[in-house]
């Protein structure tokens, strides 16, 4: 059986501790002394960009992540960007980009230095309450993926984003046609009511964890602004 190695902790801000463990050539980030992420099951991050991007029909869009993570919906959607488009990413713990320049280097290459995105130390909800303000441009798409859904909380302070007030101001700080993208671990047909509930169009899909149609299946949602 492979080692596992614990390479790296970070607190997050009001949360509990998070570790990166490699096992052999994979890598795990841990919640405490669960599994949250990891290398071998990136297929239904990138499709949370994949699938969005798809789907919008805006001219040089801007689009919003919450969350780095290990980087995968991010270089999904550098990939996937329309010519003018711009990724801005909100990650509340910096040593995740630590470790993106350290033990996952082989995975980021260049995304980081990428003109055409970046990866800025804030709460997701701050830079949607400004947007929803006007204080800043409107987002074309808001990826979030943040937690493990809106019944898998990883910080007290995101459930307000999948309350009706936080779906409210996301979908105000959205241009018209844009798209609000939400991924979870498992479905929530009460979120589901709550988020048809904001007045936007909303499509719910079963992404799996693997591209091989293997692996867990994860959901996602994508609620149209009118």
């Amino acid at each position: 059986m492979l080692p596992r190695k614990t390479l790296a902790t970070a607190q997050i801000p009001g949360g509990d501790t998070l570790t990166l463990v490699s096992h052999g050539r994979d890598f795990v980030v841990k919640l405490g002394a669960d599994e949250l992420m990891g290398t071998r099951m990136q297929f239904s991050e990138e499709q949370l960009a994949v699938l969005t991007l798809r789907q919008l029909k805006a001219k040089a869009p801007r689009i919003l992540i919450g969350g780095y993570g290990l980087g995968f919906t991010y270089r999904a959607a550098l990939a996937a960007l329309a010519e003018g488009g711009h990724v801005t990413v909100a990650e509340v713990v910096p040593e995740i980009l630590d470790w993106a320049r350290g033990p996952l280097a082989h995975l980021t290459g260049d995304s980081l230095d990428d003109k055409r995105g970046e990866v800025v130390i804030a709460d997701v909800a701050a830079l949607i309450d400004d947007a929803a303000e006007g204080s800043t441009p409107r987002w074309d798409a808001i990826l979030l993926d943040v937690d493990n859904g809106p019944d898998g909380i990883v910080r007290d302070d995101n459930d307000r984003l999948y309350t009706r007030d936080g779906l409210d101001r996301a979908r105000d700080a959205l241009n018209p046609g844009g798209i609000l993208a939400i991924w979870s671990a498992a479905p929530d047909p009460a979120f589901t009511r709550r988020l048809k509930n904001s007045g936007m169009l909303v499509e719910t899909r079963t992404v799996r964890a693997r591209p091989n149609n293997k692996g867990p299946q994860h959901t996602i949602w994508f609620a149209r602004k009118r």
